[in-house]
This record gives structure tokens, C-alpha cells and sequence, in this order.
């Protein structure tokens, strides 16, 4: 194949970033923590709106702290969204806690309110709930708060899809009493992999910065009283998010513009974009498309087509109740499988946003040709 790749989403590099990382080379500070490390962990706070942040290697890492900081025991339950990345939910194991998992409903493909409260009337001691935004897009949170508050449980808000989102004018990572980001190479901004950690709470971020330097005690040996690990993010990491974080608002808006071109141009096929709500504003992360039940294709064979022409497209995550690593866990529903029809009809389509006009003419060219 001669013509160039067209990524689903790829780093975009500004430049800026080299600064960072030649501050970090300079003053000899590339190992973990560092003066990029502080200072990413106080902008993004900043730009998010809360008090306090810690920059970890990985979203996932960010989700693991967050999981021990609520206190799940072995054994003990955890409503979890359901159409979602595994990383959302496999940190519950990694703490011993069983995932029961939630439904989505139709507005925005995430877990549904309702049959959170289902979940919590069958198992009213469940003390936590983990919540993730969908390709950028704000849950229910008005709903699933008060449903949290009715039982007592602490949320924790799988933000890393969703880093400048907002909820009725509220960042999306604030919802919670832990929000989680994600600067994986794909996401909106990265640092080429990375996470981070937010609360109100300094004390508890305090608690989560112990843990993810191997617990070591302020001992002037190697004191260790608890299990810690290996999390912190690397100063010259930090330096690249440093450099990406200015550049958040342009990717939004070059993000939305893709999937505006996409909506407009797919307006009168059997298919519908990812949804949302009027009081929210997503970071339009990836642009996906969910096909009408009487659709003469299937999402593989069009990701097929598109992968002929060096395109690349994926299918919508597959629901964590339909993993064979989570057979026989609970799953709550209140109008059938909803996350599940999502997965069986829908699709993430190239949402990078160095795509040219002629790129998006040929992906748009590619699918219509199929319809």
C-alpha cells in the first residue's frame, strides 16, 4: 500500500514540548519527579478545577489508587461502567474487589442511572462506583451522583477519555471524589503514556503520591510499612504534557470539527452519531457511528474496507460482561443490553485531527460506497 496511513488518532506534536525535555536534560533531571512533574501536576489541576493532582505512568495506575483509596476490601463489590476499556475496571482485581457491571443507556452510551439504582437495590453495602466517559462524553452525572449519595458510595470518574469535557460547565474528572485521566499516545493530549490522579482531597493525593513511590517511609534507610509501587511519572513525561496541555482547547475544536464533517456527510444514511446531551459539551475524543438495525453492512466489514485503503477505523469497545475473563459476573440492565447493541452495530471511525479534507472525503467516499 503506497498511500500514507490515516490513524484513528495519533500524537500531535507542537514543538513546545522539546523545551520541557531540554529543561529536564539540562539540569540533569530526566529520572522520575522533577520540576515537570510539579509543575504538570499544578496546571492540570488548574485547568481541570480542583485542588490537588498526581502524575502517574499510566491511567490505569491513576484507577488502581483510586480503587485503594476508597478502601475496597477482597470480596467486596463495585458497580463499574460496562461499555468501557478493561483498564476502567481491572484495577478492582487487582485490590480483590468483584466488578458488577452497569449497563449504559441511550444518550450518551454511558452507565445508566437507573440501573445503578437496580444494582444498589440488589446489593445496598456497595460502597463504590467507578463511572467512565465514552469517547469523550460526559455521563449522567446530575443522576448517577444522587444515586451515589442515596447509598452512600464514593464515585470515582474514569475520565481518561474525556480531559476537557464538560458537564453543565464543569470539567468532566471533578464529578467524583476521584477523577482519573488518561495521556495515553491516542488520547487528546498525550505525554506518550501516562495518567494522573485528581481530588479535593490533598490529603488522600498525598496518600496516593506514598503509595506510587514503593510506600517508602521518610526513614533516613529503606523503610517500607506498606506495599507500594512503582507509578510516578517520569520528569521527562511530565515535560511533554507540559508542552501538550496549552494546545488542549485547539484539539477540541479540530476533534469536533471531524465529527461535524462526519455528521453532516452521513445525515441521510441508516446511521447515527455518538450521542449527547445538550447540557454537555464532549471533547468529541474519537467520532463513532452506530448503524440502524436494518443496515445492509456490518462495523467489521466496513473497517475492512477502510483497512484495504490503509485506513484505519475500530470496532466500539466490546462490554466487560462479554469478556471471558469476567464470565460470571453480575450484569444489570434495565431495557436489555444496551452496551451490547452498541457493540454489535457501531464503530470508532479516524478521528485524528492532522487528517486533510481529502482524507476525510476518501473515508466518507469508503463508507457511503458500502450504505
Amino acid at each position: 500500500m503506497d498511500r500514507k496511513k490515516i490513524y484513528l488518532s495519533s500524537p500531535t506534536m507542537h514543538g513546545d514540548e522539546q523545551k520541557f525535555i531540554k529543561e529536564a536534560f539540562d539540569t540533569n533531571w530526566v529520572a522520575p519527579l522533577g520540576a515537570n512533574v510539579d509543575g504538570f501536576e499544578k496546571e492540570m489541576a488548574a485547568y481541570v478545577g480542583v485542588e490537588d493532582a498526581a502524575a502517574l505512568v499510566s491511567g490505569t495506575s491513576a484507577l488502581h489508587l483510586a480503587v485503594k483509596l476508597c478502601g475496597v476490601k477482597p470480596g467486596e463489590v463495585v458497580f463499574c461502567s460496562d461499555l468501557t476499556f478493561a483498564a476502567t475496571v481491572t484495577p478492582v482485581s487487582y485490590e480483590g474487589g468483584i466488578q458488577v457491571f452497569i449497563d449504559s443507556e441511550r444518550e450518551t452510551w454511558n452507565m445508566d442511572p437507573r440501573a445503578l439504582d437496580k444494582a444498589f437495590e440488589k446489593c445496598p453495602q456497595c460502597k463504590c462506583v467507578i463511572v467512565a466517559n465514552l469517547y469523550g462524553t460526559p455521563a449522567k452525572f446530575d443522576e448517577i451522583r444522587a444515586v451515589c449519595g442515596k447509598y452512600g458510595a464514593t464515585l470515582i470518574e474514569d475520565a481518561a477519555e474525556s480531559l476537557g469535557a464538560t458537564y453543565k460547565d464543569r470539567q468532566t474528572g471533578t464529578f467524583g471524589k476521584y477523577g482519573v485521566l488518561s495521556f495515553n499516545g491516542n488520547k487528546i493530549i498525550t505525554t506518550s503514556g501516562g495518567g494522573m490522579l485528581l481530588s479535593n482531597d490533598s490529603e488522600a493525593i498525598k496518600k496516593a503520591r506514598f503509595w506510587a513511590s514503593q510506600a517508602r517511609e521518610p526513614a533516613p534507610w529503606y523503610q517500607h510499612e506498606e506495599i507500594g509501587y512503582n507509578y510516578r511519572m517520569s520528569n521527562i513525561s511530565a515535560g511533554i504534557g507540559r508542552g501538550q496541555l496549552p494546545y488542549l482547547n485547539e484539539h477540541i475544536r479540530l476533534k469536533k470539527a471531524i465529527y461535524n464533517r462526519y455528521k453532516e456527510a452521513f445525515a441521510e444514511l441508516p446511521m447515527t452519531m455518538n450521542p449527547h446531551l445538550s447540557c454537555s459539551e464532549p471533547n468529541y475524543w474519537l467520532s463513532c457511528v452506530l448503524l440502524e438495525k436494518d443496515c445492509k453492512v456490518k462495523p467489521m466489514e466496513i473497517i475492512k474496507i477502510l483497512a484495504d485503503e490503509n485506513i484505519e477505523a475500530r470496532p466500539i469497545w466490546k462490554p466487560m460482561h462479554l469478556q471471558p475473563v469476567f464470565s460470571g459476573h453480575d450484569f444489570v440492565s434495565v431495557e436489555g443490553d444496551v452496551g451490547g447493541a452498541v457493540f454489535a452495530r457501531g464503530l470508532c471511525l479516524p478521528s485524528d485531527i492532522k487528517m486533510t479534507e481529502s482524507d476525510m472525503e476518501l473515508i466518507i467516499k469508503n463508507i457511503i460506497s458500502m450504505i
